[in-house]
């Protein structure tokens, strides 16, 4: 049986070949060649180990990439994030029958050929034997994303560009890069060189346009995020004259304060212009992300003149903006995306000290009960946002806290000895969950939201309790691929079978050098 994720909604019903061969991956045709390279760089640590195994005398056995006509299926729902329409990604896999068949990846536009060679290197890659037949898919949303967070903890080029390569297996198509926070800011700025000083981890203007060419060569987009008017404490750091916010009367002087950028103020004003056009320009894709959440301490007002001029800004230069949900509150509006991330879990906070007691995770961040009241009071007003983004025009990008946030801690019980301590140690503040929760997470559940005012699907990883790249991957592996699988099916992942597939995909992550989380959940090979 196929361990594709996201599953193909038409595999093959049975039957079986040995995976056992020298592989290689070749065009059908000169409008494909152009792809190879990005293929066979996906695919090599993969087939390297498959022919080291098959031995020198194992068959010549290819992958090819065709154009060709495959079913199709209703249009996906959302919004492409390359604007190139919402049928290309559907595909068609044919495997061979016998020792020496090849594996067909067809689809009748480049961006499908690709989906269908993921699915073809995690058929080989997760498996001793390929079932033969036709497969055949197409997603159901069209924005699939995955939140990334070098600003609070830098990720170099080499490692992020692994991290696009995770996302484009699991068919993903967008990496939204939160480039700028209290922590740093990671974007060289022709026109603002102070907030990258040498020596900082930051990326240039040329590192910039590699990492999106590379992800553009998956068919993945970059969307890049500079979050304003409030996290902006590098900002201030590199450049003290911008006019920021007064600390509110009365605040307890225990709640960490960064004052956020004063709209009135001339010279916080050609801040927000300057780096949001400058961002902008160095972009290839056609979304700028303007932040616009927990912006403590600045009155409504104020705050919505600073997303408007966030908002000016990404539009004079040709951008659709996208935003937190609180931007909706003033500011954004018809024809930009808001992106919904404070769900009713987000809310689900101790009503008590005896119930404080019963949360390590707060109390182990330091949370105290006029701490936990100051949060719910501040988040109040969350519970409106969705209503005020379909009611101001816009379109909803789903990044629900309960599920899609991945620096959530995991279920201690469902701990391997070996990992308990550093399963301990990484994630935020949130309650703690079972990787079956994350994979049980259901996009269809939002029946508030009309079908043609969704923009899609996006998981985030925040990296306020990230030490390194491993940590990085304990957190997104083995939760990842479930989210994948939901955004790209529109519809939760059935465990028991997802649980069986994710147990194969351990050959395809050590091939990369990447541990996952270990669950008990799942019965690892």
């Amino acid at each position: 049986m196929s361990a594709i994720i996201p599953a193909p909604t038409s595999p093959p019903a049975s039957g079986g070949a040995p995976a056992a061969g020298r592989w290689s991956v070749t065009a059908g045709s000169a409008d494909l060649e152009g792809m190879l390279p990005a293929v066979r760089a996906l695919a090599d640590p993969h087939l390297a180990r498959i022919a080291a195994a098959a031995g020198p005398g194992a068959p010549r056995r290819r992958v090819r990439l065709e154009l060709g006509p495959v079913p199709g299926g209703p249009p996906a729902l959302g919004v492409p994030p390359d604007g190139e329409g919402p049928r290309g990604e559907a595909y068609a896999l044919e495997v061979g029958g016998g020792a020496d068949g090849d594996v067909v990846c067809r689809a009748p536009a480049p961006r499908g050929v690709f989906r269908a060679a993921t699915a073809a290197i995690q058929l080989l890659a997760t498996g001793d034997r390929l079932p033969c037949g036709r497969f055949a898919d197409a997603p159901r949303i069209a924005w699939r994303g995955l939140l990334l967070d070098p600003a609070r903890r830098f990720l170099p080029p080499a490692e992020l560009r692994r991290l696009i390569d995770l996302a484009a297996l699991y068919r993903l198509n967008v990496v939204h890069l939160h480039l700028t926070d209290d922590q740093g800011w990671r974007l060289e700025l022709p026109g603002r060189p102070r907030l990258t000083p040498p020596g900082t981890g930051h990326y240039t203007a040329r590192d910039y346009a590699g990492l999106q060419a590379y992800a553009a060569e998956r068919f993945v987009t970059v969307v890049p995020e500079i979050d304003l008017p409030g996290h902006c404490a590098a900002a201030l750091r590199a450049h003290p004259e911008l006019g920021t916010m007064p600390r509110p009367a009365g605040m307890d002087p225990r709640f960490p304060y960064t004052p956020p950028l004063d709209p009135r103020d001339p010279a916080a004003r050609r801040f927000i212009d300057d780096v949001l056009s400058e961002t902008a320009a160095l972009t290839a894709g056609r979304h700028l992300h303007v932040g616009g959440d927990e912006a403590v301490g600045i009155s409504g007002d104020d705050f919505a003149a600073a997303v408007r001029l966030a908002r000016r800004a990404a539009r004079a230069a040709g951008k659709t903006p996208v935003g937190w949900q609180e931007a909706f509150r003033g500011g954004l509006g018809a024809g930009d995306i808001g992106q919904f991330w404070v769900d009713p879990e987000m809310m689900d906070l101790p009503a008590g000290e005896h119930e404080l007691a019963g949360r390590p995770e707060l109390l182990r961040a330091g949370y105290t009960m006029p701490a936990v009241e100051a949060l719910r009071r501040f988040f109040a007003p969350s519970a409106g946002d969705l209503r005020r983004i379909l009611d101001s025009g816009g379109r909803v990008l789903l990044s629900p806290q309960s599920h899609l946030y991945l620096d959530r801690p995991y279920e201690p019980g469902t701990a391997p000895p070996e990992q308990a301590a550093a399963a301990r140690r990484v994630g935020f503040a949130y309650r703690p969950r079972t990787v079956r929760h994350a994979a049980g997470w259901d996009p269809a559940a939002y029946r508030e939201i009309p079908a043609d005012r969704l923009a899609g699907v996006e998981a985030t990883l925040f990296a306020e309790t990230v030490r390194g790249f491993d940590d990085l991957v304990l957190l997104l592996l083995p939760r990842l691929p479930g989210i994948a699988q939901a955004a790209w099916a529109a519809a939760a992942a059935d465990w028991t079978e997802h649980r069986r597939r994710l147990a194969a995909h351990t050959r395809l992550w050590r091939d990369r050098g990447l541990t996952p989380f270990r669950t008990t959940e799942v019965d690892w090979e």
